[in-house]
């Protein structure tokens, strides 16, 4: 199925779900200012002061973003990014204390919204995003490995010490 491209900006003409997907973004991510300041943050940080739920309920928006984008084209690759960046948020952003300031820092739909842009106008980001799964899960072994590493290291020395 073809689609409809508009001349100027290489964005679908029937962008609807474009401009919903930009506008939810803004409210969970820039929606506020801090006054006397560029300082700008959204809902999400804000239902993120609830444990759990307030996680979840922004993993679950943000997933429905990426979802509606992948249903209107936008390649793997991009996809790939998108997830990425809310895995990212979700993962992070559920650590106390340290994830409620991550979350007023980090802004995954609108990093997300960026990658949009970026495909859509500058034609950037085609391609399947398998090779950005494999670093991903290199890294995520190299991390593992490095954890039980330390683990071991950390027994034995306990164990030591004890005997």
């Amino acid at each position: 199925m073809e689609r409809n491209i508009n001349p100027k900006s290489n964005i679908p003409s029937d962008s609807s779900p474009i401009k919903w997907v930009e506008r939810v973004s803004y409210l969970m991510d820039e929606s506020f200012r801090i006054p006397g300041t560029n300082f700008r943050f959204g809902l999400d940080p804000l239902l993120n002061l609830i444990p759990v739920l307030g996680d979840v309920s922004g993993f679950a928006v943000s997933g429905m973003l990426v979802l509606t984008m992948a249903k209107k084209g936008v390649s793997n690759k991009v996809i790939t990014l998108m997830i990425l960046n809310i895995v990212l948020d979700f993962i992070i952003g559920g650590i106390p204390i340290i994830g409620n300031i991550f979350d007023f820092a980090y802004k995954a739909n609108s990093r997300n919204i960026k990658l949009l842009k970026e495909h859509y106008t500058e034609n950037k980001h085609q391609g399947s995003g398998k090779n950005i799964i494999a670093i991903v899960v290199i890294i995520l072994l190299i991390i593992l490995i490095a954890l039980v590493y330390t683990l071991w290291i950390l027994t034995a020395w306990v164990a030591h010490t004890i005997y």
